[in-house]
């Protein structure tokens, strides 16, 4: 297959990378050096840069197209600016993408768009699918249904298009993991706020798997939720990591703390998202880490 891939350089993309690197890859990227750098364990005769989609005028020799851009969303305060690039970081790249498949006489099989749970927004401790209608002036919901939307204008007879409402992505190399381990291995661990709150999570594995199944799936379309089919209240995660770095769970940060520092993103912390992922189980796929305690215990195993 040739394949097209934005987002190649995140956690999910380098280790996607690593599934399909027998076949031809055009990595999109703005820094060439760094790209080829953190891909460097990959074929480098099967892989190919692109600093920018200008000089493509269609997507004709393109099998797969995955678009996982995006300007990372919880790692600056949400300041204009920083909203902006949050915005346009997703939206313009894949209106981009969408015209050179409409440009294309033979275009892509499938276009697999990311998105994030945070579509979704609060929906306190009740559980729901991809059918859940959101009506929402949220940041998060803006970002997420715009940037659906522009992808799903790809889809056509030629083109299936799905969507990756992603939630925690938990891995040991990276990404929102690494970053809730700190507090435990010093000892002050704990809940944020009332821990009532649910998170749905998924082990990276999962989550590159269900793109592969994606991919191969001739019948797959629309949304997909990208989270373990059982999402945990932020106690019940806390609790778990603590247990599994065998490190105390003693303490708890007032919501009100948190959201004095982070301002409007600290929706992202307490936000109760309890998503279900019945359109890829429809599907017949099956989750290796269906269970949090078994995933952190893995993804732990391996974390240095």
């Amino acid at each position: 297959m040739n394949i097209l891939i934005t987002g190649g350089t995140g956690l999910i993309g380098s280790t996607l990378l690593k599934q399909l690197s027998t076949n031809q890859i055009s990595v999109l990227t703005r820094n060439i050096p760094r790209a080829k750098h953190i891909l460097r364990h990959l074929p480098a005769q099967n892989l190919s840069f692109l600093p920018d989609l200008k000089k493509l005028d269609h997507l004709n020799d393109v099998d797969v197209v995955i678009n996982l851009a995006g300007e990372p969303i919880a790692d600056k305060r949400w300041t204009k600016l920083q909203k902006e690039k949050i915005c346009s970081s997703r939206w313009d790249i894949t209106q981009e993408l969408v015209s050179l498949v409409h440009a294309s006489t033979n275009p892509p099989s499938v276009f697999i768009s990311g998105s994030a749970v945070g579509y979704y927004g609060d929906q306190q401790a009740h559980p729901f699918d991809e059918t859940l209608k959101v009506h929402s002036n949220s940041f998060t919901h803006t970002v997420c249904k715009t940037w659906e939307d522009i992808a799903l204008k790809a889809s056509s007879e030629n083109t299936r298009v799905c969507i990756l409402r992603t939630g925690i992505v938990l891995s040991a190399n990276g990404g929102a993991l690494k970053k809730m381990m700190v507090p435990y291995k010093l000892g002050i661990g704990g809940c944020l706020g009332s821990g009532k709150q649910y998170m749905p999570w998924i082990h990276i594995h999962d989550m590159i798997q269900a793109i592969l199944f994606l991919i191969k799936t001739p019948y797959a379309h629309g949304v997909f939720n990208l989270t373990a089919p059982h999402p945990v209240t932020n106690k019940f995660f806390s609790q778990s990591l603590a247990a599994t770095l065998h490190r105390p769970h003693l303490l708890w940060t007032p919501k009100e703390v948190l959201t004095l520092i982070m301002g409007e993103s600290s929706c992202l912390l307490f936000d109760s998202t309890r998503a279900k992922p019945k359109a890829l189980t429809d599907l017949k796929f099956i989750f290796n880490f269906p269970r949090l305690r078994p995933a952190l215990e893995d993804i732990l195993k391996h974390h240095k």
